[in-house]
């Protein structure tokens, strides 16, 4: 008996002790899920989320990014022509309304207007500006400097004169017509004004008459010729020079 009890004995100890761990390991494993998910999934979520919220914001980076490459990459003048303010009655007050009116150029040969309206003086020009951007258009220049012939444009009751002028005149030029030529590159003209002075008519007839610019290198290859040709001097030596010195 004493045998037997010796040997039960430690069998019952030994089920005390298989017994024992169990409970102790659940508790861990029931444990270490939830502490995981309290922890670990809550903190892991926000850590992700966090990640998340960075890598947008590097690609918002790069969105903002590109646009000022563009811009850096092609300098542009931008002249404020005009700016119109009209006003709206309303129940309690007034409420305001801006136009502007920006010409746009890159001082080689391009130039482009645009209008804008807004009930912010900044955003309108901003819209104004795109406009301008988005109607470039592309004049040809004698020698980088000047027109290569006269011009006349209208628009409504507004009628320009465009002359070309030799080196060291300048821009004789007033109001909105100053602010093309300048942001188109022109160093010597000479216009005039006729009619109404309102700046939307004067840029449209000014833009109307310098799409009538044409070059005689375009002239010529229209019509098969030379530009030697074209100067009406025979193909001399001096007719050649000219024709080499002629420029877009």
């Amino acid at each position: 008996m004493a045998d037997e009890n010796n040997q039960t004995a430690p069998a019952e100890n030994t089920g005390a002790a298989a017994s024992a761990p169990a409970p102790d390991a659940g508790a861990p494993q029931g444990r270490g899920p939830r502490g995981g998910r309290g922890r670990g999934g809550p903190g892991g979520g926000d850590n992700r989320g966090r990640g998340g919220r960075d890598n947008r914001g590097g690609r918002d980076n790069r969105g903002r990014g590109g646009p000022g490459s563009d811009d850096g990459g092609e300098e542009l003048i931008e002249k404020l022509v005009h700016i119109n303010r009209v006003s709206k009655t309303v129940k309690g007050g007034k409420r305001f309304g801006f136009a502007a009116l920006v010409v746009v150029g890159d001082g080689k040969g391009r130039v482009g207007f645009g209008h804008g309206k807004a009930r912010e003086v900044p955003e309108a020009i901003s819209k104004a500006t795109a406009a301008a951007k988005k109607a470039m258009v592309r004049i040809p220049l004698k020698e980088g400097r000047t027109l290569h012939h006269d011009g006349n444009g209208h628009f409504g009751a507004g009628r320009v004169t465009l002359r070309t002028a030799p080196a060291g005149t300048g821009i004789i030029a007033g109001g909105p017509m100053r602010a093309i030529f300048e942001s188109l590159g022109v160093a010597d003209v000479v216009t005039k004004s006729v009619g109404t002075s309102n700046p939307y008519n004067m840029i449209r007839a000014t833009f109307e008459a310098l799409g009538e610019q044409t070059s005689p290198k375009a002239v010529a290859q229209r019509r098969g010729k030379k530009i030697a040709d074209l100067l009406g001097r025979g193909g001399s030596q001096t007719a050649e020079a000219d024709a080499a010195a002629v420029a877009e």
